[in-house]
């Protein structure tokens, strides 16, 4: 049986993991041009990564946007994780994080393939579809209670 390990991504190795995951599933998989994945966030978020049996699967980072609220961004699971309960795991793992720092609410912009996902973690939709690097969005939000 596998065991999922979730950890704040530590050091110059699990960096590098978590660039390649996200390389992986955004700019192969998702044809996300390479200049729109990375961003100035990347600096001061706190990312998070998935080592299934000691093997990075999947990450997702965590931005302080001040006023009580993170950004859950760039989720991504390798494809023989999807379907395990990875994404779901980092989700909740960003949570934590975010109220171990005070927050009160977590945002995202969700994939509209993947508003499904994120309803059954808590989150609800608002505000009008939008494209982002040409993929059809929608902002949604989870008060942490």
């Amino acid at each position: 049986m596998s065991t999922t390990e979730i950890r704040l991504a530590r050091g110059d190795r699990d960096r590098a993991a978590v660039f390649v995951i996200r390389g992986a599933v955004f700019v192969a998989e998702q044809q996300v041009p390479v200049e729109e994945e990375w961003d100035a966030r990347d600096t001061e978020a706190d990312h998070f990564l998935a080592l299934t049996d000691g093997v990075p699967a999947g990450t997702v980072r965590l931005v302080d946007l001040g006023g009580g609220t993170g950004l859950l961004g760039r989720l991504a699971v390798l494809p023989a994780g999807r379907g395990s309960g990875t994404g779901a795991a980092l989700v909740r793992a960003v949570e934590e994080h975010a109220r171990e720092r005070g927050m009160k609410e977590v945002e995202l912009h969700a994939q509209t393939h993947a508003l499904g996902f994120y309803e059954r973690l808590g989150y609800t939709a608002h505000g009008e579809e939008f494209l982002d690097a040409g993929i059809p969005h929608r902002h949604m939000v989870r008060e942490l209670g």
